[in-house]
């Protein structure tokens, strides 16, 4: 009896509860400091960076629900990962897309009249993001909820806070810790190997390799550049180019060539370039890296004819999976001390406990 009175004393405050925790007001910080509140996790999400759908889908099982609108940067720049994902998600083409460039035209009020509860911005900086702290005093102005959150452009200070700040939001709390574990327990055991190494050999970083004319595209700074530092190599863009891109000259690499030779691939599949990504077999991952080798002036260099030519997946900039870019990286540069990483298991692994839409084809290669 007296615990059937404490129940019926109890019921106006479960009646006045939340019925589910979803409903509840969520709030985080973004990459920028700003506090970002909203009254109940987001349902009709803007990415202003399409690729963050890479991102939402190590956190969410359905991340194509939550879209109100995206921009075209992977559908364009990333085709071939665009089928596993029509597959597992056939409404996600219907979903509108959004210019790259939202500050230009009438981008904005398109986005606006998407009616987002919360807007995904990368870092304001330069190039496709150049426009952001613009798109982003526009959306406070008009009381659009907005968080900045990146991998790309500086991966291994941003990755985390990133994956924190979006299982806060999305309230996915659970599976953010489970994810940040995955990575900083990978990450850090990349440190402690390469930590104790005596040298560090030279890399030639080429970006997009065998997509554009000419020797040699690469990136000085950000993205891959700080992928090659962390996982025990120098990067020879770093030494001598001023800013974040640029290109280095045949001459120059002729003349101080390199002891590891890294192309990035998978943006310029069946258009000249390194093909890896989604549905690449491994074979004609190997076949689309000898082609490009066998150019003038690479195919002389003593890391191609030693066996130290390697091809990674661009997309690993877009994702926190570039922890296993980070592996891989370590292995080749290092092979006696980071011998037993193992980039496949982890896949393998990420594949079964995160991705929504897993990464299946070839994602490195090796010559």
């Amino acid at each position: 009896m007296a615990s059937r009175r404490s129940l019926l004393a109890a019921l106006p405050a479960l009646l006045a509860a939340p019925a589910v925790r979803a409903e509840e007001e969520v709030a985080a910080q973004d990459l920028l400091g700003r506090r970002v509140r909203l009254p109940r996790s987001p349902r009709r999400v803007v990415l202003a960076h399409g690729r963050q759908l890479n991102l939402l889908g190590l956190l969410h099982p359905d991340p194509v629900s939550l879209l109100a609108g995206w921009a075209e940067d992977m559908p364009a720049a990333q085709p071939g990962e665009m089928p596993p994902w029509r597959r597992r998600f056939p409404t996600i083409d219907a979903v509108p897309l959004l210019p790259r460039r939202l500050e230009e035209g009438p981008a904005l009020e398109r986005l606006l009249v998407l009616s987002p509860d919360l807007v995904l911005l990368p870092r304001p900086g330069t190039g496709a993001s150049a426009g952001m702290a613009m798109v982003l005093s526009v959306l406070e102005g008009a009381g659009v909820p907005a968080a900045v959150v990146d991998i790309a452009a500086d991966p291994l200070r941003d990755t985390l806070p990133s994956i924190r700040l979006l299982g806060a939001l999305l309230g996915r709390e659970a599976q953010a810790a489970a994810l940040s574990e995955f990575y900083a327990t990978r990450r850090d055991r990349v440190a402690a190997l390469v930590g104790i190494v005596p040298e560090r050999p030279r890399v030639l970083l080429h970006n997009h390799a065998g997509g554009r004319e000419g020797c040699c595209m690469t990136i000085a700074r950000g993205s891959f550049a700080e992928m090659i530092a962390f996982a025990g190599g120098r990067n020879m863009a770093a030494e001598i180019l001023p800013g974040a891109l640029g290109e280095m000259s045949l001459e120059h690499v002729l003349t101080r060539p390199p002891e590891v030779y890294l192309a990035t691939g998978g943006v310029y599949n069946e258009r000249g370039g390194v093909a890896l990504g989604s549905g690449v077999d491994p074979a004609a991952a190997q076949r689309s890296l000898a082609r490009v080798l066998a150019r003038p002036g690479l195919s002389g260099l003593e890391a191609v004819r030693q066996g130290r030519a390697h091809g990674i997946w661009h997309g690993f900039n877009e994702t926190p999976l570039h922890v296993l870019a980070l592996e891989m990286l370590a292995r080749w540069l290092h092979p006696s001390a980071a011998a037993g990483l193992a980039p496949e298991q982890g896949l393998d692994e990420c594949n079964r406990r995160f991705a929504a839409v897993p990464l299946e084809g070839s994602f490195w290669c090796s010559l």
